[in-house]
């Protein structure tokens, strides 16, 4: 599985603007930032720099990056006379270049000095992409949003009403020696109990926006049940749903674990009367991890775990 540049470039520049990054110069093909203090902390590993500044209370001096999507097509736009700058190396002043022609875009912040701006491209694979996508999925593993209502609402004469809903993304995983993963986001209004088997598919309407701050001229219907019982509640479902699938895969495992023990067992019957103690101690002791690595190997397990949680409130139909 693999991501096109645009893919890339969606995903990056969420995460910058939810971090509250300060966007200095974009185009197609690269973005020019200055980091927020949350987004440094979390990308630019320099823990002694803030213990400082926590320590001080100085206001903190993060650090500005070009991130680029398309190494070629910005070299083509951005390099004097085709000379591509190293990845890495601090870039000159945009205005000499023709990126500055096409988009016209002055810099807000030193270029030379503490305000360098290193250059660093984020290709599939890359160091600074899985970087990034570790940061928002620890950041943006529990989640606490309202439906935003539009403009209308705030001048309207009656409150909306708003439905809490629990929701959870959890992912299952079947192994043996082969392995099957799926995700089930479900969810749970906290109102009325009623359980959305495909709660994603709602969220991801187009007709719904999302943010972090209660609208005005709204309100929050009264919770039936605390989010632990909802949490009760869902997990009870997916046991439900998961004892409806189909285990042959499981059986057939068992199958070929027995089939390997049993392989085990013959190549190291002989070896297992050796008369020499020291010897027959290190040939039972190799038997047994062999047999302990073969049942790891192949022994069918399931396991659950919750990817993404959160509240979400969402107007009542």
């Amino acid at each position: 599985m693999t991501l096109t540049l645009q893919q890339i470039r969606t995903q990056v520049m969420d995460y910058l603007e939810a971090t509250e990054c300060s966007i200095i110069e974009k185009s197609p093909y690269h973005v020019t930032v200055k980091l927020s203090p949350r987004a440094d902390r979390m990308l630019t590993d320099r823990p002694y720099y803030w213990g400082f500044v926590e320590r001080t209370g100085v206001d903190p001096e993060t650090l500005s990056f070009t991130f680029v999507f398309d190494p070629e097509k910005y070299d083509a736009l951005s390099a004097p006379a085709g000379k591509a700058p190293p990845a890495g190396a601090p870039q000159a002043d945009p205005q000499a270049g023709l990126l500055s022609r096409y988009f016209g875009v002055a810099p807000t912040v030193p270029w030379i000095g503490p305000g360098m701006i290193r250059r660093e491209d984020i290709i599939y694979g890359s160091k600074r992409l899985r970087q990034i996508w570790t940061a928002a999925r620890d950041e943006g593993k529990c989640l606490y949003l309202f439906e935003d209502p539009g403009t209308r609402q705030r001048t309207t004469l009656f409150s909306a009403s708003y439905e809490p809903w629990l929701g959870v993304c959890y992912k299952v995983e079947m192994t043996c020696d082969l392995k099957c993963e799926q995700l089930n986001f479900i969810g749970i209004s906290l109102s009325t109990g009623v359980i959305m088997d495909d709660f994603a598919a709602k969220l991801a309407s187009g007709s719904l926006q999302l943010t972090p701050r209660l609208p005005e001229n709204v309100h929050i219907q009264p919770y039936a049940m605390s989010p632990s019982a909802g949490t009760d509640r869902l997990e009870a479902y997916l046991t439900s749903k998961l004892a409806t699938l189909d285990y042959s895969w499981a059986e057939e495992a068992r199958e070929r674990l027995r089939l390997e023990l049993a392989i085990i067992d013959v190549y190291y019957e002989d070896q297992l009367k050796e008369p020499e103690e020291d010897k027959r101690l290190a040939v039972e002791e190799q038997y047994s991890r062999r047999r302990n690595e073969t049942v790891w190997q192949y022994e069918p397990k399931i396991t659950v775990s919750a990817v993404t949680y959160g509240l979400f409130h969402l107007r009542s139909t």
